[in-house]
């Protein structure tokens, strides 16, 4: 019996050297954009300047009521959210901070004082920073006239946060914070402590003079 020949058809030489030179060339520039990608995202930098810390405390009240306040200034290229201070390791709430973004130039670099206390809101046990006499007088706001010439000349206008504090590249916040009471007390006024405030990863610790009030 004579055996049948099949007349199968394989590809040729010139469509095979084709098919590899295309492969090539995509797969080529898929590691291209993947090495651009990768570059790009690692040039990227997450950055934070925390300048003028303050912090204050009652010089008579027994519950160690204490404030503090802080300026932040978003130094790298990309966005972050400033999700945590704290003093002496204890995490300041969302809640007490006190959070101006809408800040001109001369407002952020103005230091940040202290205006007196009263036993107004806001506050959660004890004293409060005194307000302007012409802010909102609820438990959500919180105004202090910086160089003391009134409302709308280096006014700081906190508003109180409920999560962290999201900043663009070259955008810049002031936050007062209440200091949870007895966290510090009287008998830390001119001691120095130390004061964390942490964007993600970017941030750390400051050692800060208490100034008793």
């Amino acid at each position: 019996m004579k055996t049948k020949l099949s007349k199968k058809r394989a590809i040729s030489t010139v469509l095979t050297t084709v098919i590899i030179l295309v492969s090539s060339v995509v797969l080529g520039s898929g590691v291209v954009l993947y090495g651009t990608s990768l570059f790009q995202g690692g040039t990227q930098t997450e950055n934070i300047s925390v300048t003028g810390t303050k912090v204050w405390v009652h010089q008579t009240d027994p519950g160690g009521a204490a404030w503090g306040a802080t300026g932040v200034r978003n130094t790298g290229d990309k966005v972050v959210a400033v999700d945590k201070i704290s003093l002496r390791g204890i995490d300041i709430p969302f809640g007490q901070w006190y959070v101006d973004t809408t800040l001109t130039a001369a407002e952020f670099q103005q230091a940040l004082n202290h205006t007196g206390w009263v036993n107004a809101l806001p506050a959660t046990n004890g004293p409060a920073i005194s307000k302007l006499g012409a802010c909102v007088g609820d438990a959500n706001y919180l105004c202090i006239d910086q160089d003391s010439w009134g409302v709308g000349t280096n006014v700081i206008q906190g508003v109180a946060a409920t999560g962290p504090v999201s900043l663009n590249p070259g955008s810049t916040a002031v936050i007062y914070f209440k200091i949870n009471n007895g966290t510090i007390t009287t008998l830390d006024s001119g001691v120095a402590t130390t004061v964390s405030v942490f964007a993600g990863k970017a941030g750390g610790p400051q050692s800060i003079t208490v100034s008793g009030q």
